[in-house]
C-alpha cells in the first residue's frame, strides 16, 4: 500500500506530525536526523509538544491503530543512518535497496520487502548480546518482549498468516509446542529482540534530546 505523507499542523502550543511523515532517504520517517531537526524547529517556534501517532508495529493496511503489540515499537522507525554510524551496516548496502520513487509518498510494500533485509544484516553484525544495556533491556522488558519476539518469529515462520490459521499445537499454546518453536526459531527470536532493543534505544535518545530542549513528545490526546 502507498500512502501520502501527512503535513504537520500546529495547535495550542504543540504540533501534530507522525514520525512516518518526517523526511527520509529510506522511504519513511525515522528517529534520525530529521526528528532532531524537527525538535529544533519546535523549540525555535516556541512549541512545547510534539504529538505523534501510535508507534507500535503495524500489520496489514499499515494503520498505526492496528498493532501487533501494545508494548513493542515499529521497526520502520529505526534510523538506518544511525546503524551505519555504528558500523552495523554500510551506506552502499542501504542505498542499493529500492525505497520507492517519491519522497512525499510511503510505499509500504517496498519498505516491508527491503527494511527487514537490512535490519537482518545489522543484527548479524552486532555484538549487542554481549553488552550490559542489552541484558538490562531484556530483563526490564521480559514481561512482554519474550512473548512478542516468539510470536513474530512464529508468524514469519508460517509466512505471515494470522495466528488463527497456525497449527493447533502452537495456536493453542501447548507447552511442548511453545518450547519446540523457542528452540527451532531461536535466532529469529533473537532478531526480534534486537529490533526492539534498537527501537527503544533510539526512541529514548530522541526523547532525552526533546526534554533537554523543553519539548515533550506525546501520543494521541
Amino acid at each position: 500500500m502507498i500512502k501520502k505523507k501527512q503535513d504537520p499542523f500546529t495547535r495550542g502550543g504543540g504540533t501534530l506530525l507522525p514520525v512516518a511523515s518526517l523526511p527520509s532517504r529510506y522511504g519513511i520517517g525515522t528517529f534520525g536526523r530529521a526528528a532532531y531537526e524537527f525538535i529544533d524547529f519546535l523549540k525555535e517556534a516556541k512549541q512545547k509538544y510534539w504529538q505523534v501517532l501510535p508507534l507500535g508495529p503495524t500489520g496489514y493496511g499499515d494503520s498505526p491503530y492496528q498493532n501487533f503489540s501494545a508494548f513493542a515499537g515499529n521497526p520502520y522507525f529505526i534510523d538506518l543512518d544511525m546503524l551505519i554510524e555504528e558500523e552495523l551496516i554500510t551506506f552502499d548496502e542501504v542505498d542499493s535497496l529500492d525505497w520507492g520513487e517519491r519522497p512525499d509518498w510511503i510505499d509500504y510494500a517496498k519498505i516491508y520487502k527491503e527494511r527487514f533485509k537490512i535490519l537482518k544484516k545489522a543484527f548479524e553484525n552486532s555484538r549487542h548480546t554481549e553488552t550490559a544495556p542489552y541484558r538490562q533491556f531484556c530483563e526490564e522488558n521480559h514481561y512482554w518482549l519474550s512473548d512478542y519476539s516468539l510470536y513474530m518469529a512464529i508468524k514469519n515462520h508460517f509466512g505471515g498468516i494470522e495466528w488463527l490459521k497456525w497449527p493447533d499445537d502452537i495456536r493453542l499454546r501447548r507447552p511442548e509446542a511453545v518450547e519446540k518453536y523457542k528452540i527451532q526459531l531461536n535466532q529469529e527470536v533473537e532478531f526480534w529482540n534486537f529490533i526492539q532493543f534498537k527501537f527503544m534505544q533510539q526512541l529514548h535518545n530522541l526523547r532525552e534530546y526533546a526534554r533537554e530542549n523543553e519539548v515533550i513528545i506525546v501520543g494521541d490526546i
